[in-house]
This record gives structure tokens, C-alpha cells and sequence, in this order.
């Protein structure tokens, strides 16, 4: 009951912190459309830190909190 509800909480706004915080990161580095069209891996390698970064930063606010 009130346990699994206060885990999708916990879930639900850790999900949404982890994607605001990968839109300003991308923009902080200027990970763009144009850099995904022009040179696929560098974005693929770029975002795939972005979103490492943004997980640290989740789990120090919200999960281990």
C-alpha cells in the first residue's frame, strides 16, 4: 500500500528530474540536433555522459537522500 505508492512517487520524480537536468546539461554543452545530424557518434558519446552526469546527480538528491 502506502510503501509502494511512496516509491512511485520517489520514481516518478526522479524520472523527471533526470530528464530536465539532461535538457540543460545538453544545452549548458551545446549537444544539439545539428551536432546529432552532422556527427552522430560524437552526440551518441556526449549524451551517453550527459545522461551518466544527470544519473550521479538523481541519485544524490533523490535516491540516497
Amino acid at each position: 500500500g502506502s510503501e509502494m505508492c511512496k516509491e512511485t512517487d520517489i520514481n516518478e520524480q526522479a524520472q523527471e528530474r533526470l530528464e530536465t537536468l539532461i535538457e540543460q546539461i545538453k544545452q549548458a554543452q551545446g549537444v544539439t540536433e545539428q551536432l546529432k545530424a552532422e556527427n552522430a557518434f560524437e552526440w551518441i558519446g556526449r549524451m551517453n555522459n550527459i545522461r551518466a552526469c544527470a544519473v550521479e546527480i538523481v541519485n544524490t538528491e533523490i535516491i540516497y537522500a
